[in-house]
């Protein structure tokens, strides 16, 4: 089936407008003539010509002239938004076409004001961070000065345990004094230890180049954490419950009555139904209805759809207690599907099974099990599972034989079945006036935290995820504005989340780490310097009867309105009916304070499309894919249930595309209370979705009825990027959406189906795409431990992680972001903490991993180059052998990678003798890999693959003897095998272009970027794709494997665009963009491009534009940093003096590479004019 993925685009999608900005600028400029060319120099005194040797014949074309200006406007203002509600407002200048460029002009814009000041104050890279648990909290800040060339040359911070000391000037933890230095990223805390709770308010001043110091920064705030396990008070308490041991017994597989159904029947769907008059004046404590079927099974409950199962060895299990009304007639009914496979002329048997269990509440029991009594059909009928549908016609089932007849076998149970969330509150009292309350809380899995009525905070689905069974975060809060005096009353909801996986479907055994639990710990301090402390312990209480009646990632939410506590988070509230709660196991793993940004939500969507492909049936279009919830506004009768379920495509037919979900049900569904208008959203589940069902609802809803909340972790956007070339910035959109979307406490693949794993080769390489786009080095970091905490004793590092699918296959390419991440992390932010943290667990995992070698070669590869453009478009994976690169020449590859990072990293951490090992074994492997897979007569690695090609070029593998006939290999794979398109999977597509420009093949690469034919990103595009798919063919391969937001086949283009399109990159030799390298690729018909990168040190921003004979080049570096420029200019690398301008203002020439001009500037904005000579 292809999938319609062409659907309305949203009005998000930002289109170029022109701009007169430039042209009015006023501007004065003075030139020097040196011969032919003009060089930037003093404004008075003109230097001697420069000797015209070897000129290029061309002389008119190549001459060159520089001029020196000043400006006084600002060219950054209208900056592009890249995404709405979250970046700038402003609209999107344009550019007028431009064209050929081998002329130079650089201009430095000069300010108007001057002096140093200091913004961004974070402590472990984050803003203000409320209960942290680094013992040594490093410190940064940026410079800002208006002078060009500015450059920190002395800081001092001071930090003050109350906000009025340090306002006036107390720093009673800690005044570094005036120290020399440049540093202004990640400055250790320098005062005597840090208790937990302690409160720090710091600030910090600089001074510049000229000895001239700020005025003192804004104070800015950390408090630490409970720091020793000692100290936490606290109980872990919920409640738990007993596994569920109820079977199938006395139960029977039943089909329609039609041969002998367990041995062959025909490929069709059978329903089956049976009414139930339930009576009146017995209340329902628990009501449990479950199923299974070969090969699928759906249960419907009256027209309410509760689900499939297709997995006839598991049971799908749903708690309807809700949903059923005492004295009122209800039909349960089963919908079998046999799919079969007629043409392998194999049996083909087909049966459900299923069973109702009712417990009410004066202690009596009714089970209902699938047997004669159902009525059977083989003919859809209109109304076949409501209460007035004649069903004469329908037959009686045929029963085939009780539970535990082959082929199916005893059904299980599934351990992670639906069960409802837990309520939690206590009261208690406060006689003397607070000056701080701090409120410390783990609530596993999921939880949201309530005080005196009101949500504390705004995160969601917190805490953040873990490998639980070796760390467990917690969350601080500070709530002294919700506290009172007198009573006051604290609350907590639970659910499942990750740790207590509630699942209604079961997909290759996610682990669960025990039922849902609290850890809370709330420390007052009183004005009077006494400290009250309230933690959970048994004195708290519980109920499950609340209205979230089940919640879980895959599956959905499930909201009964009439079941609402009212004011339970309140104090005074009757609980009489509540139960005290349990004291129950803490978890294995250790508490760890949060360390990165929370989840909330970001942004809301509204639809722009709706459609009734079926009468009742209503589907909104958000207009984009994207990973969150919606919020339901609704009104109707009590009782009255609407469901929402989510899609991130549609069939032809208009209806909901759900086959890629696999076992993921992704509805949530809400039961009115009744009497007005009523709105509702889930609070512990996530969907990815672009398309919105909703079903039972009480008449046509109108367009408000839906709004999409966008949900994911909070990280500071990095980046913006805009260019000529439209279909390239839709490219980048889905770039940033697909991201943004995967991250849910941990880098995701893919946030809609039954996985939603950390992958870890997904994002090996992409880390650094990501640092452009959004502020990610403590999600990383945190991250990192995550993979630490998952590693095995023996050095074993999993696929995944946490390693909630505990896959632990000794693979090389997957596990390797275990050893290339933390230096992504060095380069992007100049934070060494990972490298650090992470080092004894990169040693124990190579050491294992070498155990593999076999005469220098590792063939320890489980998924080769995943998901390389097939050959038939209904694949998931290419089976032309012509087409997969040998694993072992991957494994290899990046083992040797592998040993390289680890020699840079050892030498950084000052270990001498692991640094001549690693390189020393680095070579070894070089030369296997040299003898066994390069192949000397044809000039190219093993079958010439382009991740072949692409991996030894990109690893400093291939001799220097055979780079060009490997790259010229590459560049035919490309250009005539491949017809000018992509032939990697994820792992050569995450250096594909890099390689391709690295080798002066830009253009190539460029080429690759905007295709809009398979396989290309912009394929994607054109088939109305608004996030990256998992697959180049995703809108016609099997949807057992077919996401439509995957980040892996991304590659490097994100790092592509930034660092070559538009130029801007980390000199590796100082990190974090101390040093900046800006070199341009000016390639293909582009006429302009616009980025900018917030770094450590402040904005980065870099455009260009190129029209009739003339390149434009705008730059800004921020203060207290430096830069390498690469001015695109043809013969101008002929310049071999710089001229004596201005040193705050004028650039310093380097020596020049072909095609180029070098020079090194400091801060400030300038602009290089690169023009063709008449």
């Amino acid at each position: 089936m292809k999938l319609n993925w062409r659907r309305p685009v949203s009005g998000t999608v930002v289109q170029p407008v022109n701009s007169t900005a430039d042209s009015a600028a006023k501007t004065t400029e003075t030139s020097i003539r040196l011969g032919n060319v003009f060089m930037p120099g003093t404004l008075t005194t003109p230097r001697q010509p420069v000797k015209r040797t070897n000129w290029p014949k061309r002389t008119k074309l190549w001459r060159t002239k520089i001029i020196a200006r000043a400006r006084a406007e600002l060219f950054w203002k209208d900056f592009p938004p890249m995404l709405p509600g979250m970046l700038h407002r402003n609209p999107l200048p344009g550019a007028r076409r431009l064209a050929a460029f081998p002329l130079l002009v650089f201009l430095s814009l000069l300010p108007l004001v001057a002096g140093p000041g200091v913004t961004r104050l974070r402590c472990e890279h984050r803003e203000n961070p409320a209960g942290i648990d680094a013992p040594t909290p490093r410190l940064s800040w940026q410079m800002t000065h208006a002078q060009p060339g500015a450059a920190q040359t002395a800081y001092q911070i001071r930090v003050a345990s109350r906000a009025d000391r340090l306002k006036n000037g107390q720093a009673d933890l800690w005044d570094s004094g005036k120290v020399v230095s440049d540093q202004s990223v990640l400055v250790p805390y320098g005062g005597p230890p840090l208790a937990s709770h302690a409160e720090c308010h710091w600030q910090v001043r600089v001074w510049d180049q000229r000895g001239k110091a700020s005025q003192w920064s804004t104070p800015a705030f950390w408090s630490m954490g409970i720091l020793d396990p000692n100290e936490w008070r606290a109980r872990w308490i919920g409640r738990d419950e007993s596994e569920q041991t109820n079977t199938f017994t006395d139960t029977s597989w039943i089909w329609f009555p039609l041969g002998n159904p367990a041995v062959d029947a025909p490929v069709e769907t059978n329903w089956f139904r049976r009414v139930l008059t339930l009576p009146a004046g017995r209340p329902i404590k628990r009501a449990i209805f479950q199923y299974t079927g070969d090969n699928l099974c759906r249960g419907w409950l009256d027209v309410s759809d509760l689900g499939a199962r297709n997995n006839f060895r598991v049971v799908k299990w749903n708690d309807i207690t809700s949903l059923l009304e005492p004295g009122r007639t209800h039909v349960f009914g089963l919908e079998g599907v046999n799919r079969g496979d007629v043409a392998s002329g194999q049996p083909n048997p087909a049966a459900v099974i299923g069973r109702l269990d009712i417990e009410f509440a004066d202690g009596g029991q009714w089970v209902i099990r699938t047997d004669a009594q159902w009525k059977a059909a083989r003919v859809f009928a209109p109304g076949w599972n409501t209460v007035a549908f004649d069903d004469a016609h329908w037959q009686p089932a045929m029963v085939l034989g009780p539970a535990g007849i082959e082929p199916w076998g005893q059904p299980r149970i599934p351990e992670e079945r639906r069960f409802p969330a837990r309520w939690l509150r206590k009261e208690f009292a406060l006689d003397k006036k607070v000056r701080r309350a701090t409120l410390h809380a783990a609530g596993l899995g999921s939880s949201e935290l309530h005080l005196n009525g009101r949500k504390v905070g705004d995160h969601v689905l917190s805490p953040p995820l873990a490998q639980y069974d070796q760390r467990v975060y917690y969350v601080s809060h500070d709530v002294t504005r919700q506290l009172r005096p007198g009573a006051n009353a604290l609350g907590a909801v639970l659910a499942g989340g990750r740790f207590a996986s509630d699942r209604s479907q079961v997909f290759n055994g996610t682990i669960n780490f025990g039922w849902p639990k609290l850890l809370l710990h709330l420390r007052v301090e009183h004005t009077d310097g006494s400290v009250s402390e309230i933690v959970s312990d048994g004195s708290w209480q519980l109920t499950t009867d609340g209205p979230i009646r089940a919640a879980g990632e895959f599956d959905g939410e499930e909201y009964d309105a009439r079941l609402k506590l009212g004011r339970w988070s309140e104090p005074g509230y009757n609980a009489s009916q509540w139960q005290p709660v349990q004291l129950v196991a803490a978890p294995t793993g250790r508490l760890s304070a949060l360390r990165q940004e929370p989840i909330r939500v970001i942004q809301d969507l509204k639809p722009v499309a709706i459609t009734e492909p079926e009468p009742g049936r209503f589907i909104f279009d958000l207009g984009q894919n994207l990973v969150g919830w919606c919020r339901l506004k609704v009104s109707g009768p009590a009782g009255t249930r609407v469901t929402l379920r989510h899609a991130e495509t549609l069939r032809d037919d208009g209806t909901l595309y759900l086959a890629n979900l696999r076992g993921a049900q992704a509805a949530d569904s809400y039961t009115l209370k009744g009497g007005g208008t009523e709105f509702y959203e889930p609070r512990f589940t996530y969907h990815g979705f672009r398309y919105v069902e909703v079903t039972g609802h009480p008449g046509r809803p109108a367009r408000d009825a839906i709004t999409g909340r966008v949900v994911h972790d909070d990280l500071p956007v990095a980046g913006e990027f805009v260019c000529s070339n439209e279909l390239l910035n839709q490219i980048y959109r889905n770039i940033v959406w697909g991201t943004r979307g995967n991250y849910r406490s941990i880098p995701t693949d893919c946030p809609q189906r039954d996985e939603r794993q950390g992958w870890l080769g997904d994002r090996s390489e992409f880390v650094r795409s990501e640092t452009y786009l959004f502020h990610v080095a403590p999600f990383y970091a945190k991250w990192l431990q995550d993979i630490s905490d998952a590693q095995r004793p023996n050095g074993s590092v999993p696929d995944v992680a946490p390693a909630y699918w505990p896959i632990y296959r000794d693979n090389v390419t997957w596990p390797s972001t275990l050893v290339i991440a933390p230096g992504v992390m060095h380069r992007q932010y100049a934070d060494p903490g990972p490298i650090t943290d992470r080092y004894a667990n990169q040693v124990r995992w190579l050491e294992l991993m070498r155990g593999y070698l076999t005469n220098g070669i590792i063939a320890k590869d489980n998924y080769g180059d995943w998901c390389v453009p097939p050959e038939d478009l209904r694949l998931i994976h290419a089976k032309d052998p012509a087409r997969r690169t040998d694993p072992a020449l991957l494994a290899t590859a990046y083992f040797h990678y592998n040993h390289r990072l680890m020699a840079q990293y050892a030498t950084r951490l000052g270990r001498a003798d692991d640094a001549v090992r690693f390189t020393a074994q680095a070579e070894e492997l070089k030369t296997a890999f040299n003898a066994r897979f390069l192949d000397r007569d044809k000039g190219y690695y093993d079958n010439g693959t382009q991740t072949a090609c692409v991996l030894p070029l990109a690893f400093g593998l291939v001799p220097d003897e055979f780079r060009d006939r490997v790259f010229a290999r590459l560049v035919d794979k490309i250009e005539n095998e491949s017809r000018g398109h992509i032939g990697t999977g994820l792992v050569g597509a995450q250096h594909l272009m890099r390689v391709l420009s690295d080798h002066g093949r830009a253009d190539l690469a460029y080429r690759l970027a905007t295709n809009d034919t398979y396989p290309s990103w912009g394929y994607m595009v054109r088939q109305g794709a608004t996030t990256i798919w998992e697959l180049w063919n995703g809108n016609t391969a099997d949807p057992s494997m077919n996401s439509g937001n995957h980040v892996m086949l991304i590659g490097d283009l994100g790092i592509w665009l930034y660092e070559y399109l538009a130029g801007i990159a980390a000199d590796p030799a100082q990190p974090g963009f101390k040093h900046i390298i800006m070199r341009p690729h000016p390639v293909g018909d582009l006429t302009f491009v616009r980025a900018s990168h917030e770094s450590p040190y402040g904005s980065i921003r870099s455009h260009w534009r190129r029209s009739r004979g003339e390149f434009n080049w705008e730059v800004e570096i921020p203060p207290n940093t430096t830069a390498t420029v690469h001015v695109p200019a043809g013969a101008a690398a002929r310049v071999r003096a710089p001229g004596s301008a201005r040193p705050v203002a004028a650039p310093e020439l380097l020596p020049s590479e072909p095609g180029r001009v070098v020079y090194r500037v400091g801060s400030g904005r300038h602009r290089f004019v690169v023009r063709e000579a008449r």
